[in-house]
């Protein structure tokens, strides 16, 4: 009788074992719950957008000022830095010798021209008594040698006087344009000669130029915004300053250089902005945005869509039965909260903005926005 109650105890514990057994499995098989997430449709649009180069401030016209003669500097007549005009007297060069020199020439032709007169009125003398026959033919052919020889001092002479009245000149040195001066490299009754030091440096400053480097795939779009109508441009080329902020003066293509650099692919393009405030100085660095439309709409999807791993780039797509497949994409310009999707997604596709970090290839979801 005992042993048949714990055969029906055994038999009744091994009933009960399965059926929690056959419980718990069902449990684990359940699928679980979808994931919510928000998510929208890849549409197409237009992509307007800037693309950024840095830039160095340069002028348009700036020249070395350089000695032409040598001499002491024996005035200065500008401030360090100011504006000066085209004409304005900057330097001048100790005059003496030079002008001493001058003198010299002048009256050394002086001289020339009396020992011309002399030989004129000799071969007229002459001449006049070869045709009376009552001088030997050999004295009027001197007398003419000495006439050709007396016009060719005289015109050495007034070559003589036109390069001291030159280097005369050049003890005065002016400005060749409007701009701004820089900082005098020399200072009263230093020793200058042609070839040393340039004493000073002008540079034109309205306008003034951004110089920037372009690679040589883009030579044809920034030649087609060299001929662009200024009404189009106004915007085309903005100047961001070194503390971040926009520099207030649109700019336009000035220059685009004639050669591409062999060793680096690039090609310098010049972009110009007024400069009446004298804000943009020689050498300051910026960056140039340059505004980039295109006619044909681009696939835009919102930037926090995409995840990155190892320098890759992707998204979840929504497809079928509400499960969300990874696929890889190429992105282009980011422009404020979205991104060009340049490969990898088909217009009207499902994209996850939200949630992205609580789902997995395969997962289901549940789009709580739709």
């Amino acid at each position: 009788m005992k042993n048949h109650i714990k055969f029906i105890l055994i038999a009744g514990g091994g009933l009960f074992l399965t059926a929690c057994g056959e419980k718990k499995n069902d449990q684990q098989q359940q699928a679980p719950p979808p994931t919510a997430v928000t998510a929208v449709r890849a549409i197409k649009g237009n992509a307007t957008y800037y693309d950024e180069f840095p830039a160095t401030v340069t002028a348009l016209r700036e020249v070395e000022i350089q000695p032409q003669v040598s001499g002491n500097i024996t005035g200065i007549f500008f401030e360090d830095g100011q504006r000066v005009r085209k004409g304005q007297k900057l330097y001048t060069i100790d005059p003496q010798q030079y002008r001493a020199g001058y003198d010299q020439a002048v009256a050394n032709l002086n001289v020339q021209r009396a020992n011309l007169n002399r030989a004129q009125k000799d071969a007229d003398r002459y001449n006049t008594l070869a045709q009376q026959d009552a001088i030997a033919r050999q004295v009027v052919d001197n007398a003419t040698a000495t006439l050709e020889a007396a016009r060719m001092q005289v015109a050495a002479a007034q070559a003589n006087i036109r390069q001291v009245a030159t280097n005369l000149k050049y003890t005065t040195i002016y400005a060749p344009l409007d701009g701004t001066i820089g900082i005098s490299q020399v200072r009263l009754g230093a020793a200058v000669a042609p070839g040393s030091t340039p004493l000073n440096t002008i540079s034109a400053d309205d306008p003034v130029a951004a110089d920037i480097q372009v690679d040589a795939t883009q030579i044809p779009r920034f030649l087609r915004l060299q001929n662009q109508k200024k009404a189009a441009r106004d915007s085309t080329f903005i100047l961001m300053l070194p503390d971040g902020s926009q520099y207030k003066y649109p700019g336009e293509v000035r220059i685009v250089d004639r050669a591409v650099d062999p060793q680096t692919g690039t090609l310098r393009v010049r972009i110009a902005f007024p400069n009446p405030d004298k804000e943009l100085k020689v050498g300051l660095n910026g960056n140039v945005r340059v505004k980039n439309s295109t006619d044909q709409p681009q696939l835009l999807i919102p930037y926090k869509a995409v995840t990155e791993q190892m320098s890759e780039f992707f998204v979840f797509v929504v497809g079928d039965s509400s499960k969300v497949t990874q696929k890889k994409v190429t992105l282009g310009a980011r422009i404020n909260d979205k991104v060009v999707v340049q490969n990898g997604l088909n217009e009207g596709e499902l994209i996850v903005t939200e949630g992205t970090q609580k789902i997995r290839e395969g997962a289901v979801v549940k789009v709580s926005n739709l």
